[in-house]
């Protein structure tokens, strides 16, 4: 899947083109810089700290990536223009609701928002999702996000009116989006 956003509008940056597609083992090291890239920029919107993130030896990343390559558990999707990874969303399954992925991760670097590449990287899950046989989407956006809350909107996720305690900042709630994947 390639993003191919129409022509930009008055303002806007100049159409780019990154291949939307299932991470592979080669990726190790490119969604390593990515990773430490999103937790820099939103540190809130991950559930690890930049520090701990930066001391985890390449292996447990390589490992990882490898895990999330291939299977219907978890899956991580990048968006990548061909230098470097510029965007990420993961899905997983949850034991609770088998039917439902949790989309996680969701990531697009700042120069390339605007290009489309949030749909595709949530599509791209979506597709996953439908393949393994779950037919709906659930993301958590920290209350108060309220660009995220937005794109997701505009992506067709609903507020469910569920709201959860963010897991590492005990002072912040997240809310609940549901989807049809």
């Amino acid at each position: 899947m390639t993003s191919t956003p129409g022509g930009p509008g008055p303002g806007q940056p100049p159409a780019r083109h990154a291949e939307i597609r299932r991470i592979r083992r080669s990726d190790a090291a490119r969604m390593r810089a990515l990773r430490l890239e999103m937790l820099a920029d939103s540190p809130l919107a991950f559930l690890e700290t930049l520090a701990d993130a930066a001391a985890r030896p390449h292996t447990d990343y390589a490992a990882r990536i490898a895990y999330t390559s291939a299977g219907t558990d978890t899956a991580q999707f990048v968006a990548d223009p061909g230098d470097r990874l510029v965007g990420h969303a993961g899905g997983t399954v949850t034991p609770e609701e088998p039917g439902l992925t949790v989309v996680y991760a969701v990531y697009v670097t700042p120069a390339w928002r605007g290009h489309g590449l949030l749909a595709g990287l949530v599509e791209a899950v979506a597709a996953w999702s439908r393949a393994c046989g779950r037919p709906e989407l659930m993301l958590e956006v920290v209350v108060g996000n309220d660009r995220a809350h937005r794109a997701y909107q505009r992506l067709g996720f609903v507020d469910t009116g569920v709201r959860v305690p963010h897991p590492t900042v005990p002072a912040l709630t997240e809310l609940q989006m549901r989807r049809p994947a």
